[in-house]
């Protein structure tokens, strides 16, 4: 039944597309032995979303023989997307699925990373579901890394071995990640943030220390839930407490909802075989129509910069490719269609070199993720600016606010400037 990862990639063919699992489900010993064949191959396309390990198809000597298209950046693709030597493909989280649905993007082999199966002869795609089962639908070969700590969770990420044509058996650690206790500024945005949660929300929030530190202070709300296309440990400690329970949401009630996971060893404990936690297709858990039927969704994102009009940048640096559009738009307009909720943009006022993250115009050649038209809450160490039916010239003002100090001048005279030149703008 299981085979080498050498005898699995060997069916692996020039000229091929290939598909990669997301996040800490990379299958690392798949990669490491196609890579090992890049002398025998060329013109081989890889697409994958974020991967958590290393990339080795994506280094310069392989230029050629593997072209790797990304539609979201991960810190492990960066400098290569950056050189040229990989490609973003700019897309709503929520329609990458369609992508192979529709057949415009054709997948040869999927390498996946499933559980050991169970006494009927299913796999789980454990910590990552999100894209796999469209491509799974319609990948010509599936090629599957097995692994008995891989968790075993609920939801639509099922697979028989009888659809896998190649399995390799491996005892391998799933990627984790620690976040650090959070700083004096992250404490405040957090604080700002969790002000906007009331009872009976539904959470949307992804990893990092912002998120993780507005879950540290909603231990005295009830009755939360969690929709979300990701989540990570700090929402262990409000499930065990009570706080978050679904029992308000309309979709899904009294179920944790999300596509995938990542976290600590602690995280991939908790899920395992809880049916508490409902690991969905991305179509499905990212589709505005689905997110706005739960109350009050808080939707808790973050951006590069933001200008003055409320134009919201959150996958470049200028022209610089940094991450990608990823699931944004599809929650913050979920959210700001659902029955009380709040689509919020937190972040520092400032990078750690002091450059203010909120400024008169965005980069030349930053990306517009969410236009100014669907931005809402904006948030720094500072307080909250709510830009909802506010004019351009208001939300100038809201939002110099709650810039950093050293930054509200200069924005202020900038703004003057711009105003006094165009005043049938403002």
């Amino acid at each position: 039944m299981y085979t080498s990862a050498v005898d699995a990639v060997s069916i692996i063919k020039s000229n091929s597309n290939i598909f990669i699992q997301t996040a800490a489900a990379a299958p690392q010993q798949l990669i490491k032995a196609m890579v090992a064949r890049a002398n025998e191959l060329s013109h081989v396309t890889i697409y994958h979303m974020h991967t958590e390990g290393e990339v080795p198809y994506a280094e310069e000597k392989y230029e050629g023989i593997f072209n790797v298209n990304c539609f979201f950046i991960g810190a492990n693709m960066r400098s290569a997307v950056q050189s040229g030597r990989a490609q973003y493909i700019p897309v709503f989280l929520s329609e990458i699925p369609a992508l192979f649905r529709k057949k415009s993007i054709e997948i040869d082999y999927a390498l996946i990373h499933v559980s050991p199966p169970d006494e009927h002869g299913y796999c789980s795609l454990g910590v990552s579901v999100d894209i796999a089962p469209a491509v799974l639908e319609n990948a010509k070969h599936i090629i599957a890394q097995v692994n008995q700590n891989m968790p075993r969770t609920h939801g639509n990420g099922f697979i028989h071995t009888s659809r896998i044509e190649k399995m390799v058996e491996v005892n391998d650690a799933i990627p984790e990640i620690i976040i650090e206790a959070p700083d004096a500024t992250t404490l405040k945005i957090a604080g700002h943030v969790a002000s906007l949660i009331e009872d009976g929300a539904t959470l949307q929030m992804g990893i990092g220390n912002i998120p993780n530190a507005v879950l540290m202070m909603l231990s005295d709300r009830r009755r939360l839930g969690i929709h979300t296309e990701m989540f990570s440990d700090g929402a262990i400690e409000l499930i065990e407490k009570g706080v978050i329970t679904g029992e308000m949401k309309k979709k899904h009630p009294h179920k944790i909802v999300s596509s995938f996971l990542l976290g600590t060893k602690k995280l991939y404990d908790f899920v395992n075989d809880n049916p508490l936690i409902e690991m969905l297709d991305i179509a499905y858990v990212n589709d505005a129509h689905v997110i706005r039927q739960n109350p009050k969704v808080a939707a808790i994102n973050s951006a590069v910069e933001v200008d003055i009009t409320g134009q919201i940048c959150a996958d470049s640096i200028g022209n610089k490719m940094y991450s990608g559009v990823g699931g944004q738009m599809d929650f913050m307009r979920g959210a700001s269609l659902s029955e009380g909720g709040k689509p919020i943009i937190a972040m520092p006022s400032a990078t750690a070199k002091g450059v203010s993250k909120i400024v008169s115009f965005l980069k030349p050649g930053a990306g517009v993720v969410t236009t100014r038209a669907h931005a809402h809450y904006i948030v720094t160490e500072y307080g909250i600016a709510n830009l909802y039916g506010k004019n351009l010239k208001e939300r100038a003002a809201s939002l110099i606010q709650i810039a950093h100090p050293m930054h509200r001048e200069r924005l202020e005279e900038e703004a003057f400037s711009f105003i006094k030149k165009n005043k049938q703008a403002f």
